[in-house]
């Protein structure tokens, strides 16, 4: 898979995107990563992005000829292209599993009062998405999220294909919260793991685990 990102602040995605699962995926070949400043596309001398809206009102809104351009010349053939808004489809494990099968996503981070409805009007964004209902300053922190959680799912990212299998929310799991999770010591400051975990009884286990996803 590849994942282009646009925003205005690429600096935030230095340490999310190159540590960890999701570093080794990259340096494995099985994600690639791109981060583009928008302001390259930004117009004149001080590379503007944004502008006062219509109709009055605090605050800038990203312009749609910047957007567009930008998006018009990273975009590759077969891609999914997502605004993240907090006016979108709230992120759910299923869209996560199905974002995971597209060949190229481009993610588009807005900030200061959003952008141009336009840029959604003319079809350079095939949807919305929010990771709450809640409001942040800017589109990156949604977008490292559904990055790390649409990697995940990619083959061979998590080392054991069955590690994205059963887990929270999971189909697995009826979309349920995972069950609990216990390792060694047997036992710790008077604090016991459940007997039926030791037991090495394969279907009781099954049942517990079943019984405590919540």
């Amino acid at each position: 898979m590849h994942i282009d990102i646009l925003t205005l602040f690429p600096g935030m995605f230095n340490g999310p995107l190159t540590e960890s699962i999701i570093q080794r995926a990259q340096n494995d070949k099985l994600v690639e990563i791109s981060i583009h400043n928008l302001r390259n596309w930004g117009i004149g001398t001080h590379k503007q992005v944004d502008d006062e809206p219509y109709g009055g009102g605090a605050g800038m809104v990203m312009r749609v000829d910047v957007i567009s351009k930008a998006i018009e010349e990273i975009k590759k053939e077969n891609t999914h292209s997502i605004y993240l808004s907090a006016r979108g489809e709230t992120l759910k494990q299923e869209k996560v599993e199905t974002l995971s099968n597209e060949k190229n996503l481009l993610l588009l981070c807005g900030h200061y009062e959003g952008i141009d409805q336009r840029i959604m009007e003319g079809g350079w964004i095939d949807e919305e998405i929010s990771i709450g209902n809640y409001v942040l300053t800017g589109g990156e922190l949604p977008a490292m999220v559904l990055v790390d959680s649409v990697c995940r799912h990619i083959p061979g990212v998590l080392g054991k294909e069955e590690s994205a299998l059963e887990e929270s929310f999971s189909k697995a799991l009826d979309r349920k919260r995972e069950y609990p999770h216990y390792t060694r010591p047997d036992e710790f400051d008077g604090l016991k793991v459940p007997d039926v975990l030791l037991s090495g009884h394969h279907a009781e286990i099954e049942k517990w685990r079943k019984e405590n996803s919540l």
